[in-house]
């Protein structure tokens, strides 16, 4: 779900702001957190762990009693490609970055923009810029679980509304990027805790926040 007043996650402790990811922190209490520190499954894949709770696409929290799907497999002989998105504000100005290493990346702005448009931009690009098999990283429970848990596929069957029969919000950027991860067949996404000292991760993170400063 989105945060609808800013906050502090019960986890991590940073703000939360208007419109962030958050899940409940479990048991009796009424605090929150952000989808990110959420309780935590070690999964194959990456080798870090991944969300056991997440924000489903109608908003709606998925609850602490159902299983994540395993991590998707990443295609034989793939790139793997850190992307991330950053937002002073939220609407604000607004960056977006992917980078393979500190010699290979791309980054931009978007003005206004929020968060999540930003880690799906970033998503996109990545995807429709670099050929070959890829494995886009991202510390977006909202990018990779709609292609781990396939959100894309009951989008398309209703239209591009939610089972809530709402619009799917940012469809001019999700229209994009599933089409592209459908026609190439060997792009994987997998999920990476953020600010958590992974080094690609923090990168993209640097990148994302210095070209959301960047002024027209």
């Amino acid at each position: 779900m989105l945060a609808k007043f800013p906050g502090r996650c019960a986890r991590c402790q940073s703000p939360i702001r208007t419109g962030d990811e958050i899940n409940g922190a479990g048991g009796t209490s009424t605090a929150w957190v952000h989808a990110d520190c959420g309780t935590e499954l070690a999964l194959p894949g990456l080798g870090t762990p991944q969300p056991a709770t997440s924000s489903g696409p109608s908003g709606k929290t998925a609850g602490r009693a159902r299983a994540p799907k395993p991590a998707m497999v990443a295609p034989e002989g793939a790139t793997f490609v850190y992307t991330d998105g950053a937002c002073s504000g939220n609407p604000g100005p607004g960056g977006w970055a992917w980078a393979i290493d500190r010699d290979r990346f791309a980054s931009g702005s978007e003005r206004p923009s929020t968060n999540q448009r930003m880690e799906i931009r970033a998503a996109l690009e990545a995807v429709t810029a670099l050929p070959g098999p890829l494995v886009v990283v991202s510390d977006s429970t909202y990018v990779v679980n709609c292609f781990r848990d396939q959100w894309w596929e009951g989008w398309l069957r209703r239209g591009w509304t939610t089972s809530a029969k709402k619009p799917v919000a940012n469809r001019d950027l999700w229209e994009p990027l599933v089409t592209a991860v459908r026609e190439r067949g060997d792009v994987a996404f997998q999920w990476v805790k953020g600010h958590s000292g992974h080094e690609m991760n923090d990168l993209v993170d640097e990148l994302a926040v210095a070209a959301s400063l960047i002024r027209d």
